[in-house]
């Protein structure tokens, strides 16, 4: 069977994967982009920008393996976008531009469903009301036997560790103090118990941790 991954998901050291306050200027809220700058130095990240430089130490080599396998995407509503409630802008299709990084099915967990919108590159969003048991039943049926990645934010990381639907986990614990947010490990205690768990610490400050489901 096809594994669950979470990649390249960072958090403070307070343990906060998002700020306060997202707003469409601020995806993060007050955490800015702070969280993701050791992702932004890498040469996977240039390249995805077109470019051919950057930084290819071990953050390049851990953050380049986020895409190696996976056939879908299961992602909550707020890392999609900022709206709350019902959809007031359907002319709303993420944060991506027309070509987003996935370039496969995307499942985006909602209460409020709406039709799926077809992305260049091969993206698909679709908008699911269901639990993380039958989101990941349909996002394995459209990953035709690869992975599965969940995106984020947080709180759907969080559920799906809650419903010990997650194989595999990279979280990048990055140096810096957050005091207020979305927190990734409330109500997981005794999470480490079900993975192996491996810790490496890169000239970044930023120290990654691998979760493999024992």
């Amino acid at each position: 069977m096809s594994r669950v991954r979470v990649h390249n998901f960072s958090v403070s050291l307070d343990g906060f994967a998002t700020g306060e306050g997202q707003t469409l200027e601020e995806p993060f809220g007050h955490a800015g982009e702070r969280l993701h700058e050791w992702f932004f130095e890498t040469r996977i990240f240039r390249a995805m920008q077109g470019k051919t430089d950057g930084a290819a130490g071990a953050d390049d080599a851990l953050a380049r393996t986020w895409n190696e396998g996976v056939g879908a995407e299961i992602m909550g509503r707020n890392k999609f976008g900022p709206q709350r409630g019902p959809w007031e802008d359907h002319e709303w299709t993420g944060w991506w531009g027309q070509n987003p990084p996935f370039h496969t099915p995307v499942f985006v967990m909602t209460h409020y469903p709406r039709p799926s919108v077809e992305m260049e590159g091969g993206t698909t969003f679709h908008f699911v009301d269901a639990t993380p048991e039958e989101v990941l039943r349909q996002a394995r049926e459209a990953a035709g036997g690869l992975d599965v990645r969940i995106g984020g934010g947080p709180s759907t990381v969080r559920q799906f560790l809650a419903a010990d639907l997650v194989d595999h986990m990279h979280v990048a614990v990055v140096p810096i103090v957050l005091g207020r947010g979305e927190r990734l490990w409330d109500g997981l205690e005794g999470l480490e118990q079900r993975f192996q768990i491996e810790s490496v610490t890169t000239p970044s400050g930023t120290t990654h941790l691998t979760f493999t489901r024992k």
